[in-house]
């Protein structure tokens, strides 16, 4: 690796307040210590707002503006392939949003990668065709989500058996041709997975507040620790 590109993915890594070690960049960097601690002293003595100390850790204050960053080949394979795959399968905003990503991609990037962007080998096709009605509901409850709304359903289960549920949606989950709501039901006093296609009503009620032990991060923790005991 050039100089210039290590000087370059060290200021990528300590982006955003993350604090690491000297040890941890010259792992991912494939270098010395002491060479890391040279490239830090020449970041620091060009201007860039490096603080930290050897033994202790090295991290950016934020706000630090940074030119256009370049994408790696995989990074730009990891992008177009969600954006791809979230343009077939999602909800309608986020499937515009997407197609917009896309093209702003082929827009910044430098003509080989561009062209490298396009010829991508890996796509998606929603088979069968995602309804609008359902891209609809997808948008709707993942604004839901994201603003800690409450919700009235109507919800029929795998023998059509409908029943009503006040719920607090937490996030959404997409299994291949299948997404789920998790959420927390007040009827049952519980979390629960709802498919989203199996939702047949919904009516917004008042917003909740965040409870740490209704997040999804509890939630997640409970299948890890459920997952690992099987």
């Amino acid at each position: 690796m050039r100089r210039a590109d290590r000087l370059f993915q060290i200021v990528q890594y300590l982006r955003g307040g993350r604090l690491l070690t000297a040890r941890a960049l010259a792992e991912r960097l494939e270098v010395s210590e002491r060479t890391i601690y040279r490239d830090i002293a020449d970041l620091i003595g060009s201007g860039v707002p490096i603080e930290g100390e050897a033994g202790v850790g090295y991290l950016m204050r934020a706000g630090y503006d940074l030119p256009p960053l370049m994408f790696s080949r995989d990074e730009i394979v990891a992008l177009v392939a969600g954006a791809r795959m979230l343009r077939s399968w999602g909800g309608a905003a986020m499937a515009a949003a997407a197609e917009e990503a896309l093209i702003k991609i082929g827009a910044v990037l430098p003509e080989a990668e561009a062209a490298r962007a396009q010829e991508v080998k890996v796509h998606a096709i929603a088979y069968p065709q995602i309804s609008d009605a359902l891209r609809r509901r997808i948008d709707h409850l993942e604004r839901a989500a994201e603003t800690r709304l409450r919700l009235h359903i109507t919800y029929a289960d795998a023998e059509g058996i409908a029943t009503a549920r006040t719920i607090r949606p937490l996030g959404l989950w997409f299994w291949g041709k299948v997404w789920t709501l998790i959420a927390w039901c007040e009827l049952r006093d519980d979390f629960r997975v709802f498919r989203i296609d199996r939702i047949k009503d919904i009516r917004e009620k008042d917003p909740f507040r965040a409870e740490r032990d209704k997040s999804l991060a509890v939630f997640f923790l409970r299948e890890q620790i459920c997952g690992q005991a099987t």
